[in-house]
C-alpha cells in the first residue's frame, strides 16, 4: 500500500488540511493518507502550542469518517524532538510492506535542507508537494523524488484561527463543527 504521511502540529486541525489531505487521498496515486501528529517542529515556537493529547484528538474527531484519511500518534511514542527521517526510518522497520510517501507545503520544500539528515530523505522516500503562496524552490522541485501537485491553493492557517479565536471571532467553516465544538468545550485557544 502506499501511504501519503501528512506531518503536522495540528494547533488546530483546520478545512486547508483537511482538503489537502483527501486531495493527495483521491487525486494522486496514494492510497492512503496518514495525517502524523507532531509534538512539536524542532524548527518551530511552541509557545502557542496546547497539549498534543488535544490535537490529537481534535484530528481523530476531523477524520473518524473518512475512509482514507487517518491519525498517527507514531511520533508521541518515540524520544523528542522528533525528526521526520526518525519517524520515517521507524515506521518503515513497523510497516515493511508499505510504500511511505511524504507530504509537505512548499513552504517547507524551500526549507527542507535545514531538516536533519534530508539527503536520505530525498535519496529514500518520494515527497508529494502542495502550493503555498510565495513559495517554490526552483532547485528542489526539479528533484526527481520531488511530485508538485495540483492540490487545491489552502490559504488557511492554524495562526489565523488561533488570533480568531482568541479575538472572539466566528469561525465556522474554517473547521470542521466537531472540532469547533471540542475547542469550545475545553476552552482552547482563549
Amino acid at each position: 500500500m502506499k501511504i501519503g504521511l501528512f506531518f503536522g502540529s495540528y494547533n488546530p486541525i483546520h478545512t486547508g488540511h483537511l482538503v489537502i489531505a483527501n486531495y493527495m487521498a483521491n487525486h494522486t496515486s496514494l492510497d492512503k493518507v496518514w495525517l502524523v501528529v507532531s509534538p512539536h517542529n524542532p524548527l518551530k515556537d511552541k509557545k502557542d502550542l496546547i497539549q498534543v493529547y488535544d490535537r490529537l484528538e481534535m484530528a481523530k474527531i476531523a477524520t473518524e469518517k473518512s475512509e482514507n484519511i487517518s491519525v498517527s500518534d507514531i511520533e508521541l511514542k518515540l524520544p523528542q524532538p522528533s525528526y521526520t527521517i526518525d519517524t520515517l526510518t521507524h515506521l518503515k522497520d513497523l510497516y515493511p510492506e508499505h510504500d511511505f510517501v511524504l507530504i509537505m507545503g512548499a513552504d517547507n520544500l524551500k526549507s527542507l535542507k535545514k531538516w536533519k539528515n534530508y539527503e536520505l530523505i530525498l535519496r529514500d522516500y518520494h515527497i508529494y508537494v502542495y502550493p503555498r503562496p510565495g513559495y517554490l524552490d526552483e532547485e528542489l522541485s526539479h528533484h526527481p523524488s520531488v511530485t508538485i501537485t495540483q492540490t487545491p491553493l489552502m490559504e488557511i492557517s492554524s495562526t489565523f484561527i488561533r488570533k480568531a479565536i482568541k479575538e472572539h471571532k466566528n469561525v465556522q467553516y474554517f473547521l470542521p463543527e466537531e472540532v469547533l465544538e471540542f475547542i469550545e468545550s475545553k476552552s482552547l485557544y482563549k
